[in-house]
């Protein structure tokens, strides 16, 4: 899987690792290295601190240098650690790849900048910025429902053939036809996986590698196996997977991300412990139905 961070693989199931805190709201360092290891036991193919699900914007720098060094620690060289690194400032988002970088990670994750609504020539300026300020590869994150801009396929095909270390894209902008042409129109070796999870079958029938997934922070091995029966061409049996999962595919969103994921994960015994503010915890008829699906997929602890 790995090998020099210049042949990082973006393919398989790769989790976008929640951020475990105590019930007091500090970061639970013990969670998280426990976390690593339950996902490289149970055949995680990556690891993405630091992401959204990560609840990357109300961690605070401190914090921030501790999560790499403890999942670049736990995880060992075992899989590739992608550190979630995007703000909406170019410059900020050039300091935390670099700090990535420099503290082991094998490449960084960057959402397109939120809030200030670059045109597609500013896009393409953010990100050549990034990637030619590190040497490690960069993986682009699309997703339009959180940053209010859509990353057209024309300005992905420009990043990738002007910085080489521009390999992949976390498609979540939740619209197949552009998917399609992505896969159509980006080089082969580039990269596409899918940012949500009930579009990764979809998406890896047509060309797609695999998923950046929220719900394999608490069925690693399924998601795994999903991701790996797409990749051999074998989609009787990755169909079946794809709808045992539904129901948790469904409810791991009923409300925002990572809200139903940690609340799942504290149902099956795993460390997450609570959310930080502005989000909160989940209405009672929504934690209902999300402890229904937890319960019929025998996790419920």
């Amino acid at each position: 899987m790995m090998g020099s961070k210049a042949n990082v693989r973006i393919e398989g199931a790769i989790t976008a690792m929640v951020t475990p805190f105590k019930q007091d709201g500090s970061l639970d360092i013990a969670g998280l290295e426990k976390n690593v290891e339950f996902q490289i036991q149970q055949g995680i193919s990556g690891l993405v601190p630091l992401g959204t699900t990560g609840e990357s914007p109300t961690v605070s720098e401190e914090e921030r240098e501790t999560i790499i060094k403890t999942v670049v620690a736990a995880a060992a060289g075992k899989v590739p650690v992608i550190v979630g690194t995007g703000t909406n400032s170019t410059e900020h988002s050039i300091e935390l790849s670099r700090q990535a970088e420099e503290l082991g990670a094998d490449a960084v994750l960057v959402v397109s900048p939120y809030y200030n609504k670059p045109t597609q020539e500013g896009l393409y300026r953010h990100f050549k910025a990034i990637a030619e300020s590190i040497k490690i590869p960069l993986v682009v994150y699309n997703i339009q429902g959180r940053t209010a801009v859509n990353i057209e396929t024309a300005t992905l095909a420009r990043m990738a053939q002007s910085c080489s270390n521009i390999i992949a894209v976390k498609e979540a902008s939740g619209n197949l036809a552009q998917m399609m042409d992505v896969l159509d129109q980006l080089p082969k070796a580039f990269s596409v996986v899918s940012g949500d999870d009930n579009l990764t079958l979809s998406l890896m029938a047509l060309g797609g590698r695999g998923v950046i997934s929220v719900v394999s922070n608490l069925l690693p091995k399924k998601v795994s196996d999903m991701c790996a029966a797409a990749m051999k061409g074998d989609f009787a049996a990755a169909r079946e997977l794809h709808f045992e999962l539904m129901p948790i595919f469904k409810t791991a969103f009923i409300e925002t991300n990572p809200i139903p994921i940690k609340a799942a994960m504290g149902m099956a015994g795993l460390a997450a412990g609570p959310v930080r503010m502005p989000l909160c915890e989940m209405q009672p008829a929504n934690l209902d139905k999300l402890r229904a699906a937890v319960q019929k997929l025998g996790l419920a602890k």
